[in-house]
């Protein structure tokens, strides 16, 4: 069906896409490459929201290049949108363009496309042809599908430990357990997220800005804090500048008014029992466009969120020290009585990430 000069041209999309990948939320980052007689006369990928997606970026360079669209094919990582948004649809701009040929790596799953890209497309005359390479775009693309086929974001939990799993000393001091190649490599993981989310501990022991400390960084992710009392000081950093949201279960009008007045937003989400409702949070953070969440907390709401079953991924940086058995430890949950009860993990990657080892695993349903 598809042939290796196919497979080459769609490799080259995705590396498209991966450039625009800490710019275009909520939108997904997709990647176009125009290709006519055997030779790349266009590519391109997307742009923050509101400015032009992939096929619009290609079909430009192609015009820049002084050459012609028609009877091109068109390699884009996501079906071409179909509705107008903040820009017009891109499956109308291609047909105007001549192009005879879409290969899509994935449909899109969003409803206000979901097959009408590529219908309207073939409506056209135009030839097209889906699921090249998707399993590395579904990778790719994993938070924006996340949130419009399961309502949440793709959440990824962050941990920075020891070689015998201790995050901090008994007394709370933890900077630095990983080296700084470790921690830059953090910052790159922020600037991909959409939000960070911490809890009230991390506030009140380590008052973390929570930002993305990169040169080519265009946006800051959300900052979102879970606290329950509303116990967020309102001189926090993370509430100084940007977006900054507290996730509580209270009913104390002053210190919601403070913390209004410091510049956060508030949203209550509180359980039965006077905690954040987890699965809510979830929801509420798929309900503000975003695709992909990054969790810096303590042990408490990353054991938490694990046990709920509601961490996609871990991303665990191990440093070559041992801290001793009354260190703090990753996840904080109640004892299990068997391993039946335990949390499965997919390994994804292993690397050096200068003197700490890396590692990448996914939770298995």
């Amino acid at each position: 069906m598809f042939t290796e000069a196919d497979h080459q041209y769609m490799s080259q999309a995705l590396q498209q896409a991966a450039l625009g990948a800490w710019q275009t939320s909520p939108n997904p980052s997709v990647g176009c490459v125009l290709v006519k007689a055997g030779v790349v006369i266009g590519q391109g990928h997307t742009l923050a929201a509101g400015q032009d997606h992939a096929e619009i970026q290609a079909l430009k360079d192609c015009h820049a290049r002084g050459l012609s669209a028609q009877g091109a094919t068109a390699y884009v990582t996501l079906e071409p949108c179909s509705h107008f948004g903040r820009t017009p649809p891109c499956a109308d701009r291609l047909v105007e363009a001549g192009v005879v040929r879409v290969v899509a790596a994935l449909g899109d799953p969003n409803p206000q496309v979901s097959g009408r890209g590529l219908a309207r497309l073939r409506s056209a005359g135009v030839v097209t042809q889906v699921g090249l390479l998707a399993d590395a775009a579904r990778h790719h693309h994993r938070g924006f599908l996340s949130r419009m086929e399961r309502g949440r974001p793709w959440l990824r939990v962050k941990l920075a430990a020891s070689l015998d799993g201790k995050t901090a000393l008994w007394n709370g001091a933890s900077q630095w357990i990983t080296g700084e190649a470790a921690r830059q490599d953090v910052h790159r993981l922020r600037a991909g997220a959409c939000a960070m989310l911490t809890g009230i501990g991390t506030v009140l022991a380590d008052d973390p800005r929570l930002t993305a400390r990169i040169d080519q960084v265009s946006r800051q992710p959300a900052r979102v804090v879970v606290d329950s009392q509303l116990r967020t000081p309102p001189s926090a950093k993370l509430l100084d500048g940007g977006q900054a949201f507290i996730i509580h279960a209270s009913t104390d009008v002053k210190r919601m008014a403070d913390l209004q007045d410091a510049g956060a937003s508030l949203q209550a989400l509180p359980t039965s029992t006077g905690r954040v409702d987890l699965n809510a949070l979830l929801t509420w953070m798929g309900q503000q466009g975003w695709n992909e969440v990054l969790v810096e907390a303590g042990p408490a709401l990353s054991g938490a969120l694990i046990q709920a079953g509601l961490v996609d991924e871990l991303v665990l940086y191990l440093a070559p020290m041992l801290l001793g058995h009354q260190a703090h430890g990753l996840v904080d949950w109640p004892p299990l009585s068997s391993l039946t009860e335990r949390v499965d993990l997919t390994w994804v990657d292993q690397r050096m990430i200068g003197a700490d080892l890396r590692l990448i695993a996914q939770l298995r349903p």
